[in-house]
């Protein structure tokens, strides 16, 4: 096994100290492992590139199938798939005008995650 590094040595606690207050505040405000859970669902299924820019197309106009596929420059199968995944997470919601199925951003919250997220990367660069 090679020695540690430097590096990981430093960024290392030298003592065994548990600050037992700041413990406490974190236990008391730490989320149910339930709601911890469906957020790392929702990360995961947004974890895709395809799933994010149909997410922020929504964010920004109700469209159909096609209008994703031409706006995207995907399939058909790749936007019905990632539509798919982002319904049964009940991120975005459709309806039916005659032929055609609309689709829109069903969760607010997501529309606010994508703008912080985009302005978060976008100050990086």
């Amino acid at each position: 096994m090679a020695a540690p590094s430097r590096k990981s040595i430093v960024d290392a606690c030298e003592i065994e100290f548990i600050d037992e207050r700041k413990v406490k505040r974190v236990q008391l405000a730490m989320k149910s492992n339930r709601s911890v859970m469906a957020l790392a669902e929702t990360f995961k299924l947004l974890g895709d590139a395809t799933r994010i820019k149909i997410a922020f197309a929504l964010s920004c106009e109700e469209l159909c199938v096609f209008d994703l596929t031409n706006l995207l420059g995907v399939s058909q199968s790749a936007v019905s798939h990632s539509l798919r995944a982002l319904r049964q997470m009940r991120l975005v919601r459709f309806r039916k005008e005659g032929k055609i199925a609309y689709y829109a951003l069903d969760d607010e919250h997501i529309a606010h995650l994508l703008d912080e997220g985009f302005r978060d990367v976008e100050e990086l660069s």
